[in-house]
């Protein structure tokens, strides 16, 4: 595209620039107007009241008549657009087998359970189980073995003509790769569920933060007393007349001021002061005493590296190896509750698990307790293998906003220093925090923040230039974002919010003075904006290259989370996640002017041909069959519906009113005619 038609082209707020030639436009269905009704004969009888309109007869004859809507109230219609779905229903009668088989049998060993409540008839599991997927088990192509056995959906090729003996490649388990790290282990999963497990390092903080709140207080009331005996003794008031009027009556009712220290001879005032002074010193020197100081820790250089957001859901350990593949330099774990943490749910746990590939790789932990996010912290020191961790101060979703997690910590900078500065002392590995500009829109917080995260042991901050009330709704406040920056000091701060073009990318860390950018649902959109950003180009990816990506994905997955049924269902449900966000990118070669932005809503288009056509199609149906491609047929009453919602547009029907475009139904798939 030339120079003049970039600098010709007017971009329409919230529309996407997409090439006439491609967009699909549904012209809105002419509706005949309605006959008019016959005109009535007068009739000078009074008029009846019909049975059959009186409201709540139920054996009238029924009236067509328009339904009354229920009027929602603001905290509905305001809940009826938030960004996830919320009551979104997974079939879990989809996950496993109808016949589970023994786990010892599928690998041809000997049950040694008493009471194993498995099949353990090789040839009934083999007559119930669904047909093998097509191609190679993956964990037999990577590690020369597979430890499902006959629960595996590729046991063919690795299975032999018995049908129950299983087969390795000697030379593959020789060669074989390290495997995922960070994994919750059977012994220690028993005694965080009994509560039997220790936490010295978080109960020595909590003794030392006790003692230095009390040495606190102590010099606060003995400041307190001086100031007291320094101030002046106020002259005594005047008698007031007897006839007071109103006003002086009204500020006679008011709360009288606290009356200054009783008078004293200036030799008493001043042994006094002398002694508060010597106690004032005693407290201090116990503040000095007892106050914790950051540790000295290895310094990781965050500076010009490309950093993966922690997403929820989408940003599990598959995608982040897609996005590792495109160059990303740190990688990040989904946000972890620390009490399911301290709880040992595995769900949790199998957030902080770790690939070889991840080099550069920390966890993100949420929790609203010092103790409680310490003994977490204390955990992932032990028993994990991360280069930081990452504290939560922005997470905006109710259900963690509401247990005084994520986004509500910035309402307490107490609880935020506190939990910052313990997790310096019990981890040995740096901290990091991300946060947005505040809670609300108009009070902003996060310069508060910055400049004292370095004196409570942060190495890098990360800001979201939105506030936790507009969520994704409108752009990132930049201009707040370089704010932020000139007061850091020497600590790194990277910026987030509405990144999605290389060119960007750069002009901005020049323009705002951070020393790197996060990316987050750019990423979702297109995971390939890593290699852009590395490669300083727009990359017009085919979308063969797309499929490919897929194609990986599910390798990726079936490997870590399994590849019998429940395997493959997991692996499917979160390909389809996946395709949620990445069906939004608009091809570069459709657009009339560069780059796409996240919050431009594109108009219904084709692509170059019926793959990037079903690529861009925002209906399940079209996501389920490209699922299909790659795994197989879908269980019989299958339905998915996305987590997350496209709710963060400029404006929802400002593109269809800018191109006469009526909306189309979310539930139609997508037919074209090329």
């Amino acid at each position: 595209m030339t120079d003049s038609k970039q600098s010709t082209f007017e971009r329409i707020p919230g529309v996407a620039p997409v090439k006439a030639e491609f967009v699909v436009y549904r012209p809105a269905p002419v509706q005949e107007p309605a006959a008019a009704p016959a005109p009535e004969e007068p009739s000078s009888a009074p008029a009846k009241r019909d049975a059959s309109a009186v409201e709540g007869n139920d054996e009238a004859a029924p009236v067509e008549r328009a339904e009354k809507q229920p009027r929602l109230s603001k905290k509905e219609q305001k809940k009826k657009f938030r960004g996830q779905n919320k009551a979104k229903e997974r079939p879990r009668e989809h996950i496993r087998e109808t016949v589970q088989i023994c786990s010892f049998v599928a690998v041809g060993e000997e049950c040694t359970r008493p009471n194993c409540r498995f099949e353990h008839d090789a040839a009934v599991f083999n007559a119930s189980r669904e047909p093998d997927l097509e191609g190679v088990c993956p964990s037999f192509e990577t590690f020369g073995r597979c430890t499902l056995g006959l629960r595996c959906r590729f046991a063919g090729s690795h299975t032999a003509e018995d049908g129950v003996t299983q087969l390795t490649d000697a030379e593959k388990m020789a060669a074989a790769p390290q495997t995922n790290i960070n994994f919750l282990n059977r012994d220690l999963h028993l005694k965080l569920r009994k509560k039997q497990h220790s936490f010295p390092k978080t109960q020595a903080f909590v003794a030392a933060l006790s003692k230095e709140y009390k040495a606190y207080d102590a010099a606060s009331k003995v400041r307190k007393q001086i100031q007291a005996l320094e101030k002046p003794a106020a002259p005594a008031a005047a008698a007031e007349p007897e006839s007071a009027t109103a006003e002086t009556a009204a500020e006679d009712a008011a709360p009288a001021p606290t009356p200054a220290a009783p008078a004293m001879a200036p030799e008493e005032k001043q042994s006094l002061l002398d002694r508060l002074s010597a106690e004032l010193d005693q407290a201090e020197s116990a503040i000095a005493a007892v106050k914790i100081h950051p540790r000295e820790k290895k310094t990781l250089d965050f500076r010009g590296k490309t950093y993966l957001a922690p997403l929820t859901t989408v940003g599990n350990l598959p995608f982040r190896r897609i996005c590792k593949g495109y160059g990303v330099d740190i990688t990040i774990g989904e946000m972890a509750h620390s009490h399911s943490i301290t709880e040992g749910s595995f769900s949790e746990w199998a957030l902080l698990k770790r690939h070889p590939s991840e080099d550069f790789f920390g966890v993100q932990v949420a929790g609203g307790k010092v103790a409680q996010v310490l003994e977490a912290c204390e955990l992932i020191n032990e028993y994990c293998t991360v280069d930081f961790v990452d504290l939560n101060l922005g997470c905006p979703i109710d259900s963690v906003y509401g247990n005084g997690c994520g986004s509500a910590l910035m309402d307490r900078p107490s609880r935020v220093r506190d939990i910052l500065r313990g997790m310096d002392q019990v981890l040995d590995c740096p901290v990091t925090a991300k946060i947005r500009t505040g809670v609300e829109r108009t009070k902003r917080l996060a310069h508060k923040y910055v400049p004292q995260f370095r004196d409570w042991g942060i190495q890098l901050t990360t800001l979201h230039g939105r506030s936790r009330a507009q969520r994704y709704k409108s752009l990132a406040d930049w201009d707040y974002i370089r704010e932020c920056a000139q007061l850091k000091g020497n600590m790194p701060l990277f910026g987030n919010g509405d990144m999605m073009c290389p060119d960007e990318y750069y002009e901005k860390i020049d323009k705002y003075g951070v020393d790197g950018i996060m990316v987050a649902r750019g990423a979702l959109v297109k995971p390939w904006l890593f290699t852009e950003i590395k490669e300083r180009r727009v990359w017009d990816i085919s979308a063969r290259e797309r499929f490919d990506m897929m194609r990986d994905f599910t390798r990726f997955g079936l490997e870590h989370w399994g590849s019998d049924t429940q395997g493959v269902n997991t692996t499917r449900r979160f390909l389809l996640e996946m395709l949620s966000f990445t069906h939004r990118y608009i091809p570069v070669g459709l657009l009339e002017v560069l780059p796409q932005r996240l919050n431009d809503r594109p108009p219904q288009f084709v692509g170059r041909d019926d793959m990037e056509t079903m690529l861009a199609s925002p209906y399940v149906g079209d996501m389920i069959k490209l699922s299909e491609m790659l795994l197989g047929p879908v269980p019989e009453g299958f339905h998915f519906l996305p987590k997350h919602k496209a709710n963060a547009y400029e404006d929802p029907n400002r593109a269809a009113a800018a191109l006469d475009v009526p909306s189309a139904d979310p539930t139609a798939p997508t037919v074209v005619t090329l």
